[in-house]
């Protein structure tokens, strides 16, 4: 049997189609199809605009520069995530203050942000992990300004409303196996208008009246062109990734894996599956790999292991338990009882 990949890009002949036109056109950098899809993303997700950008952690770091946070200033943020919220807030010159997560859904803890908040904290990056909509009730209180992260999240519901709704600001990744993508890519959302025009001003470095540190994260034409594509069929990529979610739910419900959490007041997407067993999930990955599943570690290395003193046992564990297999719209029947099978042995 040919190897299963963990993951894996969803492109058809209609997006191959969209970019083409673009390419033939010949107006290729930012232009009309970049506002087109900055309209209708913010309206997929229900705020008001956004601003499309070259990359999820330019969008993170132009969200951080848009609250005026630099030097001084403390952006707190779960460890259990992939290491470019840690640089975008590095870009900035502020300080990182990482906090441990939850063990049944993999997101940031608020009792860990209500321990360790102080006055220096100026956000509070908050990822919707693997999917999984982060509880926000309480995050939202702290009265500092929250940044959702939708990277892995776009189209999950929060207590009845799409995650990246909620918070001041929130931003999307479009890299090439997300949710939906234009190659790279990804865009900063919010229902102020004076936030993202800062956001528009630094997005791009010439013909400005003044002179300060601006950047060339501008999205292309064509990107957006894939994208809006993309978005057309992101309720169709989404509904499969739920079937397949609960195709592996039944497989596994008398394993001893532990499987995503269940509860009526969050509606994840499953932008990864992660199963939970009791220990050497490294030496169970390889194992997978040998019979041609391709599975992975959730996360590369949780980020307080990468800083000097920070503290995160949860994530430590999350890190010797956890394993990621794969869950995107291009896997067939087949290979899921393949994956399922090789699971079970």
């Amino acid at each position: 049997m040919d190897f299963i990949p963990h993951s894996k890009p969803t492109i058809d002949a209609k997006d191959i189609e969209a970019v083409s036109q673009v390419l033939k056109s010949g107006a290729l950098v930012q232009g009309k199809n970049v506002l087109e899809f900055e309209a209708k993303v913010s309206r997929y997700l229900g705020v008001k605009e956004g601003v499309a950008v070259n990359s999820g952690t330019s969008a993170l770091h132009l969200a951080l520069l848009s609250l005026n946070i630099g030097p001084g200033d403390e952006v707190m943020l779960p460890s259990f995530v992939c290491l470019a919220l840690l640089n975008a807030v590095l870009y900035t010159g502020a300080k990182a203050r990482v906090v441990d997560v939850k063990e049944n859904d993999f997101n940031i803890s608020p009792l860990e942000v209500r321990h360790k908040l102080n006055k220096k904290v100026k956000a509070i990056i908050v990822p919707h992990i693997f999917g999984y909509p982060a509880d926000l009730k309480e995050l939202l209180g702290f009265g500092v300004p929250v940044i959702e992260d939708c990277a892995q999240s776009i189209g999950a519901d929060y207590q009845g409303r799409r995650a990246g709704s909620y918070g001041v600001l929130s931003i999307c990744s479009f890299y090439a196996t997300k949710v939906m993508t234009t190659g790279e890519g990804g865009m900063v959302l919010s229902n102020q208008t004076k936030i993202l025009d800062r956001v528009r001003d630094l997005r791009q470095y010439d013909h400005a009246s003044n002179l300060k540190a601006r950047y060339n994260y501008k999205m292309t034409d064509f990107q957006a062109a894939l994208g809006l594509s993309q978005l057309q069929r992101l309720p169709e990529f989404i509904k499969r990734r739920r079937q397949i979610a609960l195709l592996y739910d039944r497989a596994f419900a008398a394993s001893d894996f532990m499987t995503p959490v269940k509860d009526a007041y969050r509606d994840p997407i499953y932008y990864r599956y992660v199963i939970k067993i009791k220990n050497k999930a490294k030496f169970f990955m390889e194992q997978l790999i040998k019979k041609g599943i391709g599975a992975s570690a959730p996360v590369f290395k949780p980020l307080h292991q990468y800083l000097q003193g920070s503290r995160c046992p949860v994530a430590d564990r999350l890190m010797d338990q956890c394993v990621s297999i794969p869950i995107y719209p291009g896997l067939t029947n087949g290979q899921i009882g393949q994956i399922c099978n090789a699971l079970k042995s």
